[in-house]
């Protein structure tokens, strides 16, 4: 039986990173999650799919520094630095982080036909991308943005465990949106004034909606 695929980016390097001499200070709520702290990892023996679409690379050495791939090949060429913590992973598969890109922090709580919301997964949703080997994420379209770029902060910060947040601004939506949850623009001032404000306050894309008019979107 194969065991479990180790995510390098999600488990390894992204904890070293975190570590590093440069990095913030972690929170004791993050640090409960980092299994391995050294500035300096090798991991010998796995295999390395690259994500480029070439043949995976059987009996590799991997060695990575303060957050960084600094070597990588076979395992019979590449001698681990000396003082570098060495983790023997035969027989597990080692990939780059995933990137999210179109990645929710909330879930639906509404009902058909009635009033439709939805919650924010402010706690759940970060540590959930994570552990399933997404470090980095795009949000597409929010509904709490003040709560999105709040997370964000925290965990540049080493606050709290999550994957690398860029921060979409609330939908840009015209009359009809489904939910209250949406402000609906009045029109092309409107939406120039709204993509201004939240790129301003830290949002990075924008999420143009169902009812916008394109007098709005060319604004």
């Amino acid at each position: 039986m194969r065991k479990t695929p180790l995510l390098l980016f999600a488990v390894l390097s992204c904890s070293v990173f975190l570590l590093a001499q440069d990095g913030p200070k972690l929170s004791p709520e993050v640090e409960k999650y980092v299994s391995v702290s050294a500035a300096v990892v090798a991991l010998t023996h796995v295999r390395v799919i690259d994500g480029t679409g070439a043949a995976p690379r059987e009996d590799q050495t991997v060695v990575i520094r303060d957050g960084k791939i600094e070597a990588m090949g076979s395992a019979a060429k590449i001698t681990p630095p000396a003082g570098a913590k060495v983790l023997d992973r035969a027989g597990y598969t080692v990939i780059p982080g995933l990137i999210g890109m179109h990645d929710h922090l909330v879930y639906p709580s509404g009902r058909p036909g009635g009033m439709y919301l939805v919650n924010k997964l402010a706690f759940s949703a970060p540590r959930l991308y994570l552990a399933s080997g997404v470090t980095s994420l795009r949000t597409t379209g929010s509904l709490d943005a003040y709560t999105d770029l709040e997370l964000k902060k925290w965990i540049d910060e080493g606050k709290i465990p999550g994957p690398k947040l860029h921060i979409t601004g609330p939908y840009l939506e015209g009359a009809g949106a489904f939910t209250p949850q949406m402000h609906e623009l009045t029109g092309p001032e409107d939406a120039r004034k709204m993509v201004q404000y939240w790129a301003e306050e830290g949002a990075t894309s924008f999420k143009a909606y169902m009812h916008i008019t394109r007098a709005e979107l060319s604004a």
